[in-house]
C-alpha cells in the first residue's frame, strides 16, 4: 500500500496555484510537482504542510491508501 494525496483536487479554489499552495505548505514547488505526477512519495515534510494547507480538514481527507501497482 503506498499514501496518495487529494491535496491537488482540493486546491482549487482555496489557492491560485501550486506555487502558491507550495509557499503555504512550506516546500518546494519542485517537490510538489513530483509528488503529483507520481516521481516521489509523500513524506512527513508533506503532510505536515498539506495539514497547514488545509487546517480544516481531517488527515483522511487529504490522504488514503492506495495499492502499490509496480
Amino acid at each position: 500500500m503506498i499514501v496518495k494525496t487529494r491535496v491537488f483536487e482540493l486546491c482549487n479554489g482555496h489557492y491560485g496555484n501550486l506555487t502558491e499552495l507550495a509557499l503555504v505548505m512550506e516546500i518546494s514547488v519542485s517537490q510538489l510537482y513530483r509528488v503529483r505526477q507520481g516521481k516521489r512519495r509523500i513524506n512527513q515534510k508533506f503532510v505536515v504542510g498539506a495539514m497547514k494547507a488545509f487546517p480544516d480538514s481531517k488527515l483522511d481527507e487529504l490522504f488514503y491508501l492506495a495499492p502499490n501497482c509496480q
